[in-house]
């Protein structure tokens, strides 16, 4: 059985209107100065992931199905367009990050699928189908942030990534609020970790930590 996880403090960053007043503010940037906004957990992240990816060429084809959960501006996608996979969707639950992630996507003359999904729902996410390559970094993060019962919402998207990941597929998780252990403890009844990406280091203490934690999960047989 796996041991209990302590939940976070709520924080508006759990919140849709955070994200919606957020993107609105990007989108207007956007339009005035051409400025994409916030990268979430800076570009060294973001690049780790996509070198990761792009290492994997005996398992991830250029061609298979790639989902970014809580795509935000969309440029995940946009840079793994660059590296020439071409089946891509990214999905956020705010409007307004899809407005903006579809602007610059077609600034870019890029093909990128971008659609409003709610990853509590379980009808919109079964609609999405299914996937080599689920990536999020932050949404994990923000869901455990919600103010009323991320608990159960931390359930609710555990079982929803299981429903879209292919058998053979990998679920790339970043994040910055939970350590290697605590998520292998809350996925570990549908998922099984399969690697980890290394990731700076800090020292504090005479105890070794990271800044993020980025892990690849496979589904358990």
């Amino acid at each position: 059985m796996s041991e209990q996880v302590e939940e976070l403090e709520g924080s508006e960053l759990g919140t849709k209107d955070f994200w919606e007043n957020s993107y609105t503010r990007e989108i207007a940037n956007y339009r005035d100065h051409g400025d994409v906004g916030e990268i979430w957990f800076d570009e060294d992240s973001q690049n780790r992931i996509i070198t990761w990816i792009a290492r994997q060429e005996d398992e991830i084809k250029q061609n298979d199905a790639i989902i970014d959960l809580g795509c935000g501006n969309g440029m995940m996608l946009i840079e793994l367009a660059r590296e020439g996979y071409t089946k891509l969707t990214g999905i956020d639950y705010s409007p307004k990050a899809i407005e903006l992630s579809k602007a610059i996507c077609q600034d870019q003359d890029l093909s990128i699928t971008y659609k409003v999904v709610d990853l509590m729902s379980e009808a919109e996410v079964t609609a999405l189908g299914q996937f080599k390559v689920v990536h999020d970094k932050g949404t994990y993060d923000a869901i455990s942030l919600h103010p009323d019962d991320a608990k159960t919402m931390r359930t609710h998207y555990i079982t929803n990534v299981h429903k879209m990941l292919q058998d053979d597929g990998l679920f790339v998780l970043t994040s910055c609020n939970w350590t290697e252990s605590e998520l292998v403890n809350s996925f570990g009844e549908l998922f099984k970790l399969r690697n980890v990406i290394p990731t700076p280091k800090f020292k504090f203490g005479g105890k070794v930590g990271s800044v993020v934690t980025s892990i690849v999960f496979i589904k358990n047989k």
